[in-house]
């Protein structure tokens, strides 16, 4: 289903429907059918691409959420955890690197600025390989790098890369804690992402403090939130994944609201 939801809310979702109407044009002109076709895939990808629909429309998943301040840190043993967005593998003439997405960075920084005012016991690193064919670095590792190049002592850190979403996180990393003598959870992912998260580990017996990253997009300029972009195409496929997501969660018995 993600790769679907991916395929869908992409430019290659864009081009082959645009490329299915022109097919259907060409063999049926006539076609009332065909031209309403291209109408609705040409306005709808349009609204869906455009950033102030799906940034207004994913209030309803980040609604009561705020900024993490230092008085929200429960007092206690308190562990602090960033789930990972997955890697864009960059090539080269012999050699790869897998970095980081947008979306991963934002949470790494929301990670960096938490860490500073609460000082946790530790810091987990949540993100392995999305699939077992998948050879990149994973994200776990990514960013256990980059926050201790922001300067988080790499002895605090724990790296988790054997989770691949949101169930098996929570799954993997809460044994962790409890060896760990941890008492508390703050929880660092996309703010579209944690509800979805929140509930997740909930369903695990453990009620996490949110610190939500913010989207990565959100500061850009004011016309760039009223022009079709793939940034605005992308947001639309998060919000479409995080709703199928709590749906196929709460069918499963893994998300508790």
């Amino acid at each position: 289903m993600s790769h679907a939801v991916h395929f869908f809310f992409s430019t290659s979702g864009v081009v082959s429907a645009l490329v299915v109407a022109a097919l259907w044009l060409w063999r049926r002109p006539r076609s009332a059918a065909a031209r309403r076709f291209l109408f609705g895939a040409a306005a709808g990808y349009a609204l869906i691409s455009t950033y102030a629909v799906p940034a207004l429309a994913s209030r309803a998943l980040t609604g009561g959420y705020h900024k993490f301040a230092a008085v929200d840190a429960p007092p206690g043993a308190t562990a602090l955890v960033v789930l990972g967005a997955g890697t864009v593998v960059v090539g080269g003439w012999e050699d790869s690197a897998a970095i980081m997405t947008d979306v991963e960075a934002a949470r790494v920084l929301e990670a960096w600025r938490v860490f500073r005012l609460i000082g946790p016991a530790v810091v987990i690193t949540s993100g392995g390989a999305p699939a077992p064919e998948d050879q990149s670095k994973p994200s776990g590792l990514n960013m256990h790098d980059e926050l201790v190049r922001l300067g988080i002592p790499d002895a605090q850190i724990i790296v988790d890369i054997a989770s691949h979403d949101t169930h098996s996180s929570a799954i993997v990393i809460l044994p962790m804690l409890r060896t760990k003598g941890i008492e508390h959870l703050v929880l660092v992912t996309s703010d579209t992402h944690m509800r979805r998260s929140l509930g997740t580990f909930r369903a695990q017996g453990w009620t996490a403090v949110p610190a939500v990253a913010p989207d990565p997009n959100l500061g850009r300029r004011w016309h760039d939130w009223f022009l079709p972009s793939s940034y605005g195409l992308d947001l639309s496929g998060q919000l479409t994944h995080e709703l199928l997501g709590l749906s196929y969660y709460w069918l499963r018995g893994w998300w508790r609201p």
